[in-house]
């Protein structure tokens, strides 16, 4: 009776292979993060408390970049990332803000109130951390744009002081889904 030795030889470790397979994953792994960050989600931590108490300053964001990509329209009340000219040297920045003012609409604070096209109701805010201190303001938003207000509005430097108070559809970057730091909570 004969018995059958193993014949697998362990075959020497090749450092090149190795090395290639790890470099292999890393830079498929890159090219996965680099597709989602770029296409599909937008992260942003928030700098300021000009949306506090909904977010708070500190917390870190995911965004959907597809929300408004195929038919979806921004709405009133979205809180949203987008680019907008500002700061200093005027540079560009990602901002957080709600959606107020819609393509078309004429928007009056008056008497600390947001009153849409007129309307003699003001509009409805129960994200508000307290009653609005704000001088009055009329704005009439172009087609193709949006106004953003910051939920704190007493310490929010929003549309009331920019320069261009409007914010192009194509400068929106991603809707706010949730926050993830420091813990997860949904926003709306």
């Amino acid at each position: 009776m004969s018995v059958k030795k193993d014949s697998k030889v362990e075959e020497p470790l090749n450092w090149k292979r190795e090395l290639f397979e790890w470099l292999k994953i890393i830079v498929i792994a890159a090219a996965i993060a680099f597709f989602i960050n770029t296409f599909l989600i937008a992260n942003s931590k928030v700098p300021s408390g000009s949306m506090e108490t909904t977010i708070m300053t500190g917390d870190r964001l995911i965004g959907s970049r597809l929300a408004y990509r195929f038919g979806g329209e921004p709405h009133r009340g979205d809180i949203i990332i987008f680019d907008h000219m500002t700061g200093p040297g005027n540079e560009e920045i990602h901002l957080v803000k709600r959606i107020i003012g819609l393509p078309g609409e004429t928007v009056d604070i008056r008497n600390n109130h947001v009153y849409i096209n007129q309307s003699q109701t003001p509009l409805e805010e129960p994200y508000l951390r307290e009653p609005m201190e704000s001088e009055d303001y009329h704005f009439t938003v172009p087609a193709g744009c949006y106004l953003m207000l910051g939920d704190n509005r007493n310490n929010s430097a929003d549309a009331r002081y920019w320069s261009d108070p409007y914010v192009p559809e194509d400068k929106i970057l991603a809707k706010v889904l949730f926050r993830y730091y420091p813990g997860i909570k949904k926003i709306s």
